[in-house]
């Protein structure tokens, strides 16, 4: 009752301009609730279509890889425990056979080479990590063209290598 006789004291002037402002804040209300997220949603879009993108190449890369994996000839132990050792020139990593396993020692191991060795060790050798015991070394080495220290490891890996087409 009250505002509608504070509304009924007003000129028309006034009603107009309180219904304009009305209705503005009304409008106002309205794209801030139903369009703004909208608009923020088709902003983004772009962004994570390229990130949604990114995602579809690294999974179709680690589907090629996993069938590339499944179609590749399995190795005899002896072939796997060789082609191991031909991997393994450096004095930093020692080999260890016991039977279907290999016990692998580092020591100070830069972490690059280390990744680099592992990599190999499972696609070439087919070779697969059962357990790790690794720790950070005291001694750090320098990265090749860069001012970096890199890191390196020392410790203990059990590798089991393939036991599939092993011949007499």
């Amino acid at each position: 009752m009250k505002l509608r006789a504070r509304w009924q004291a007003l000129s028309p002037r006034e009603q107009r301009s309180v219904s304009v402002l009305g209705a503005l804040f009304g409008l106002l209300l309205f794209g801030s609730i139903a369009i703004a997220p909208a608009l923020n949603t088709l902003r983004d879009s772009d962004h994570r279509r390229a990130q949604l993108g990114e995602q579809q190449t690294q999974m179709l890369a680690l589907q090629a890889q996993a069938k590339a994996l499944q179609t590749r000839p399995p190795l005899s132990r002896d072939e796997a425990l060789r082609t191991l050792q031909s991997l393994t020139p450096n004095t930093q990593i020692q080999l260890n056979v016991q039977g279907d396993r290999v016990v692998v020692q580092l020591k100070a191991v830069p972490a690059p080479t280390l990744a680099n060795w592992m990599a190999q060790t499972r696609s070439q050798a087919q070779a697969l990590p059962v357990e790790a015991h690794l720790t950070r070394s005291n001694t750090t080495g320098m990265a090749p063209a860069t001012t970096s220290p890199v890191v390196a490891w020392d410790g203990s890996m059990v590798l089991h290598l393939p036991t599939r087409g092993a011949t007499p």
